[in-house]
């Protein structure tokens, strides 16, 4: 019998519940450092371009990037495309940009594929990413910028997403997140300098008007962000650069420089802007959330990302806004989802706090 006024001791079964309640609880709030991230590799800029990448894929089993490459281009590219761009491929070698066409033979002898198929899957890498960005200010005038990538393939490419540091007489450049095989990136940080993400811009993935703005020595989307960090010394230079250079397709690049209100969206299609949308606190827009839609009309309701990520910063707060709070807002459902690759947070002015983390990877 229990002795009058003593507590009673829960039993395992409930002790057991309690801990499985816990796990799940600290499970679903996890921030960026109870994810993995990704392998970081240097690149070194003074390598021959055809050599650059050679470090990396040594890391990295043979056959399995040869099957991701197969796979990406029988799924996104047109039987009829891969076909022309065997035949044209002589000719288009010499008007695309270096020395983003030398690092893909690099890696395509490497892998015994075609030129062809190489230069294929970097552009096919180009459409379906449906991603949410977010530049914004903190109340001290900081700069923060974050972005979820979305994409369909995620059990390939989450095994190959990486961290690249790109070198140059020894010192750091710039840095990017990007999969192995794509030269191009999607997300990058040019050191005290500014920021730069990209998001497919919702118009449809014509080949026909890819093809031709190749020959017309137009840039795909990621080459143009990696030139950016690599040239541009500033944020306006930046910000210029990646407004008025033709383009093979329609995008929004989301940008965040160094000083207050240096974040801006740039709604671009292929031959210019078609829209600039700068942060402007003093007037309490002390964030700018980018999906994949024109800010300026309603989102569908079927993919609102929007919605929820506003709702998130709002609950934040500016006062509150960090590296850490982005990431998390960057987790709320559905801007974090299925499809989710990968989640990086990074600020201009702290470049050593450039975080990317891998998401749904069990």
């Amino acid at each position: 019998m229990q002795a009058a006024g003593s507590r009673a001791r829960p039993s395992l079964a409930l002790l057991l519940l309690l801990l499985l309640l816990l796990a799940r609880t600290l499970g679903s709030a996890r921030g960026p450092s109870s994810l993995h991230g990704p392998p970081r590799f240097n690149v070194t800029l003074d390598a021959a371009p055809e050599l650059r990448w050679l470090p990396v894929l040594r890391h990295y089993d043979l056959d399995f990037l040869r099957s991701a490459v197969v796979r990406v281009i029988g799924d996104r590219v047109p039987k009829w495309v891969h076909t022309l761009i065997g035949k044209v491929m002589g000719k288009l070698e010499w008007l695309l940009p270096q020395p983003f066409t030398s690092e893909i033979r690099g890696m395509c002898d490497v892998l015994n594929l075609s030129l062809a198929d190489c230069l294929l899957v970097n552009l096919a890498y180009e459409s379906s990413a449906f991603c949410t960005s977010i530049v914004a200010q903190d109340s001290r005038g900081h700069i923060y910028h974050g972005r979820n990538l979305d994409y369909p393939f995620g059990d390939i490419l989450r095994n190959l997403t990486v961290d690249v540091q790109f070198i140059k007489n020894g010192q750091i450049v710039f840095t990017g997140t990007t999969f192995v095989g794509y030269v191009g990136l999607w997300t990058g940080q040019s050191a005290h300098k500014f920021t730069i993400s990209g998001n497919e811009r919702d118009k449809g993935w014509w080949w026909e008007n890819v093809i031709a703005a190749l020959f017309q020595r137009h840039s795909p989307i990621s080459w143009l962000i990696r030139s950016t960090l690599s040239e541009s010394d500033s944020f306006e230079a930046a910000v210029f650069k990646l407004a008025n250079t033709p383009l093979i397709a329609d995008v929004y690049y989301i940008v965040g420089g160094m000083s207050p209100r240096e974040g801006v969206v740039i709604t671009r299609n292929r031959h210019g802007p078609e829209d600039i949308w700068p942060l402007d606190p003093l007037n309490g827009e002390w964030f700018r959330v980018e999906t994949n839609y024109d800010h300026w009309k309603p989102v569908p309701k079927e993919d609102d990302r929007r919605t929820p990520a506003i709702k998130a910063l709002n609950t934040t707060g500016q006062a509150n806004l960090s590296l850490e709070t982005l990431f998390q807002v960057l987790s709320v459902f559905p801007v974090y989802n299925n499809d989710t690759i990968y989640t990086t947070v990074m600020s201009a002015a702290y470049p050593d706090k450039y975080i990317t983390k891998i998401r749904n990877s069990g």
